[in-house]
Order: C-alpha cells, then sequence, then structure tokens
C-alpha cells in the first residue's frame, strides 16, 4: 500500500526512490510487525485472560505441563493481525504470490482459531474432527496448487537440493505434491507447538531462511547466478518473510520460557501453512525437510511411535511423543529442550542455504 502510494511520487520527489527497493520495504515489514506485537502483545493478553480463555493441557502429559493450565491461549491472532498488516503496507499489491501467501496464511488461521474454540467449548485439548480440519486444510492447499499450475509462467517442475539439473516436472501432479507440502508444514509445526517458545523459534529461524530464498528467486541475476529457477515477481514475498520474522521475534518476547501467552492453533497452523507455501512458491520445496528438519522430525516421530504402538501390542519406541516430550520426560529442563531445538534449528538452516552452492 504504502508502495503504491508514495514510489508514483518518485519522479518529482526523489526519495521516494527509495520504496521501490526490495530490502528497504523488508527491512520495515519487519520493524512494522515486531512494534505491533510488542504494543497489542500485553493488551491481548490482558483480554484473554479478562475472557478466560486459557490453554487446556492434555491429560497424559508430562506433569510439569499442568501448571501452565489456563495461561492465554490463541495468541497466533496476534501474529497473524500484525503480518498481515505489515506485508498489505509493505508489500507490492499487484504480486499474485502476495495473495496467495495470505490466503493460506489467513485461511488456516481460521481453521486453527475454529479449533481452539472448539477446545474451550468443550474445556478439553480436543477440538474439531481431525478429518474435518484437514479437509479444510486440503481445500485450501489445493486451491494454491490449482492456481500455480494454471499459470503459464510458473513451472511445474521440483528442484532436487545437491542437484544442478534434476527438475522433474510433475505436470498436473504439481497440484497434489504443493499440497502435500502446504498441509504437511502445516501440521507438523502444530505438534512441535508443545513447549514455551518451541515452534515460534525455528518458525521464525525458517521464516528467515526463506527470505533469502524469495529474494534469490526473484532476481534474475542472483538465480542465474546460483543457478536456481527464477521466479519472476516472488521477489515480494521477502517482504512477507520479513512480515513473519518481525511477528515472530515479537511474538516470542511474551511466549518465551515460562510462557505469557501461548499460539494455539490459529498460530501454528497459519505457521506452518505460510511456510509450505513459500517452499512452493520459491521452487524450493524439497529444502524445507532440511530447513524445517525440527517440524519434520517431531511429525516422523509421532508417526513411529503410533505405528510401532499399533503394530507391537501397545509398546513404545519413545517415552513420549511428539519426540520434545521424551526429552523432557528423560530429564532434560524445558528451556534446554527448547534452546537445544533452536540451535539445531540455525545449523539446518545454514546447510540448507549451503546447498545453494553445493551442486
Amino acid at each position: 500500500m504504502i508502495y503504491h502510494l508514495l514510489y508514483p511520487l518518485s519522479d518529482t520527489i526523489s526519495y521516494f526512490n527509495v520504496f521501490r527497493y526490495i530490502t528497504f520495504r523488508t527491512i520495515y515489514a519487519t520493524i512494522t510487525a515486531l512494534v505491533i506485537c510488542f504494543f497489542l502483545g500485553p493488551w491481548l493478553i490482558r483480554k484473554l485472560q479478562a475472557l478466560q480463555v486459557g490453554q487446556s493441557i492434555r491429560n497424559d502429559g508430562p506433569d510439569s505441563h499442568f501448571s501452565k493450565e489456563g495461561t492465554p491461549t490463541m495468541g497466533g491472532v496476534l501474529i497473524i493481525f500484525s503480518v498481515v498488516v505489515s506485508t498489505l503496507l509493505w508489500s507490492r499489491l499487484t504480486v499474485d504470490y502476495i495473495w496467495l501467501v495470505l490466503l493460506i496464511t489467513v485461511g488456516y488461521g481460521l481453521i486453527g482459531f475454529y479449533d481452539d474454540y472448539k477446545k474451550l467449548l468443550n474445556r478439553s485439548s480436543k477440538g474439531v474432527s481431525g478429518r474435518v480440519r484437514l479437509a479444510a486444510e486440503i481445500f485450501l492447499a489445493l486451491i494454491v496448487g490449482i492456481v500455480l499450475y494454471l499459470k503459464s509462467d510458473f513451472s511445474s517442475a521440483v528442484t532436487i537440493p545437491f542437484f544442478k539439473t534434476m527438475l522433474p516436472d510433475l505436470g498436473w501432479g504439481y497440484i497434489i505434491f504443493s499440497t502435500f507440502i502446504i498441509v504437511g508444514a502445516a501440521n507438523a509445526v502444530n505438534l512441535t507447538d508443545g513447549l514455551d517458545g518451541l515452534a515460534i523459534g525455528p518458525a521464525t529461524i525458517c521464516f528467515a531462511t526463506y527470505l533469502l530464498f524469495a529474494y534469490f528467486a526473484g532476481n534474475i541475476k542472483i538465480s542465474g547466478y546460483l543457478q536456481v529457477p527464477y521466479v519472476a515477481g516472488s521477489g515480494e514475498l521477502a517482504v512477507f518473510c520479513g512480515a513473519m520474522v518481525g511477528a515472530g521475534i515479537g511474538f516470542l518476547w511474551y511466549n518465551a520460557y515460562p510462557a505469557q501467552i501461548f499460539m494455539g492453533d490459529v498460530g501454528s497452523l497459519s505457521l506452518g501453512g505460510a511456510l509450505g507455501t513459500l517452499a512452493v512458491l520459491t521452487k524450493q520445496e524439497m529444502l524445507l525437510a532440511i530447513v524445517g528438519g525440527i517440524f519434520v522430525v517431531e511429525t516422523v516421530s509421532v508417526i513411529f511411535q503410533v505405528g510401532w504402538f499399533k503394530v507391537s501390542n501397545g509398546r513404545r519406541i519413545f517415552r513420549m511423543a511428539p519426540i520434545h516430550h521424551h526429552f523432557e520426560l528423560k530429564g532434560w529442563p524445558e528451556p534446554k529442550v527448547i534452546v537445544r531445538f533452536w540451535i539445531i534449528t540455525i545449523i539446518l538452516a545454514l546447510v540448507a542455504v549451503s546447498t545453494l552452492k553445493l551442486r
């Protein structure tokens, strides 16, 4: 919005020419989202407390978590609001990729909001039926996949890390592939959101990484030099990523151990969905498995635990799944689990960026 209002004036006022630069607008989108979170965070916490919007703790969870019962939840509303406002203010709104990522962010946020609302009504950790929620997630992801497939300038080929020329073209199958990426990422982040700051920390690091990927993919010279797919207009997604980084840092201020507020499903589903969408739009779909390795491990730990429990007559691989609870039950203090997962995510992000040259 600011770009469309002020950049046209650059012909008469040269100062406004600065708004043409994605880097400039990305920085201020980050700052804007951060400031919004800082200023609205305390008000939202008080409001949620007054409305008695408190977290319900699963009965089979670690004993240390029962003290968190009643902590305000649905704080993801703050993240979504900050990101949407910042993105609309600082991005070039004629780029359709911006609207696609906002569709998933807000759409998945609404799904998560309804899920959180049902949990509050039921006064339990169980909300909307898993099948209903999954169907809604798939529907929105399919919209993105179909729109991209129908775009004449968007490739249905998949980039394989570490390989220069291996670009398998999935054709219409890319719709299914992109849907899997978006839905899978959303639920992976949702599973990870179990400790104070555990999900928002790695998610913020992932968005910072995809900020680079978006900028590289949208710059024809840089993409040519790095030999990564050029996606015209995707550079504007760096503005969205910057807003996510700012909102993530701002939310972490209140979500850090001991948390004053939880993001809830409204936050985790929207963050994960947005991350998966970015991976698709920047043509770095497979790298998400590296960048978001923590989310992958958390998801796989649940799949293995449930599968082994069923085939082995009640035996378990981990003391508890997702795997962060396993480390808690082994005696690791909660802050140690959280910070170590952050450190691992930083290492994985560096590895992911390095793959742009290791091919």
